[in-house]
């Protein structure tokens, strides 16, 4: 609302580009119809355009398909490049190291990472992982049926009940350092699940890696708890207060390339060389 307001003010004072650095774009996760739930990211979309927004400077949204939801420009930058560099001078014998996904909703992201580090790819599947597409959404539909003595409908078919198999990692996690990736790290049960059968299947160390670190609730003490034994996360979001009461998380600062998109919007230079070498699936 903070920034609704700010921007309207500065519309209502005429200025002539109103450009929002947002490095966690909230409510990105629930930018897909669940039932017949609300598409939020799209609203909150819709609010900053008629606030007066005419630019967004964000990092890595939960989904890439996001920007379409927005009537001006939208740039999306990398932490992948500041996470991997990461890897490769903090993490001791990187070269032992199998990058993992934790569901297969993350396998393209977790393939990306193993490509450009040319390591190997495992992908966790099973009962353990919750789908976003069955979280209930509070409301009951079709809604209770009256008794009428008219038409009573048509009779459609059933779909059936999803159900998952037993937890399985598709891959050879065995004697090697498994680095989890992910976008978002904020209610750490499933990546405690993971680190426990990755934990079973072998690896001897266990790392996480994600961009928005958010840790909220009791997320430092499940980490500290666990089997994972470091949790690597950008300061897009503050956390300074989780990391006091965690001492594995650590921080990995992108600031850099905030501040260098910021600068060439400023001066009106190309924003390309900041997506250098990135595809659609980074």
């Amino acid at each position: 609302m903070e920034l609704l307001v700010m921007a309207y003010a500065l519309k209502t004072s005429c200025a002539k580009n109103i450009i929002g650095v947002i490095p966690y774009f909230p409510y990105s996760k629930q930018c897909k119809m669940r039932k017949r739930g609300s598409i939020v990211c799209k609203l909150l979309a819709s609010m900053l355009a008629k606030a007066g927004l005419t630019h967004i400077i964000t990092m890595d949204l939960h989904q890439k398909e996001i920007q379409g939801f927005f009537s001006f420009p939208v740039d999306n930058l990398r932490a992948s490049p500041f996470l991997i560099q990461y890897i490769q001078e903090e993490i001791p014998l990187y070269r032992n190291a199998i990058i993992v996904a934790k569901s297969p909703a993350a396998a393209k992201r977790a393939q990306s990472y193993a490509e450009r580090l040319r390591l190997g790819l495992a992908v966790i599947h099973g009962e353990a992982q919750c789908s976003e597409s069955d979280m209930a959404d509070g409301r009951h539909s079709p809604p209770c049926v009256r008794n009428t003595t008219g038409h009573t409908g048509l009779e459609l078919p059933l779909m059936m009940a999803k159900e998952k198999p037993p937890i399985t990692v598709v891959g050879d996690v065995g004697e090697r350092i498994a680095i989890i990736v992910d976008d978002i790290i904020d209610d750490v049960g499933d990546f405690v699940a993971a680190a426990e059968i990755l934990k079973e299947r072998g690896a001897y160390k266990i790392y996480i890696m994600a961009t928005h670190g958010l840790l909220s609730a009791d997320a430092p003490r499940l980490i500290e708890e666990s089997a994972i034994d470091e949790v690597v996360v950008t300061n897009t979001v503050p956390h300074e207060v989780q990391k006091l009461q965690c001492p594995k998380i650590k921080t990995v600062d992108v600031s850099m390339i905030l501040a260098e998109a910021i600068r060439r919007i400023h001066n009106g230079e190309s924003m390309a060389y900041l997506f250098r070498n990135i595809t659609v699936d980074d």
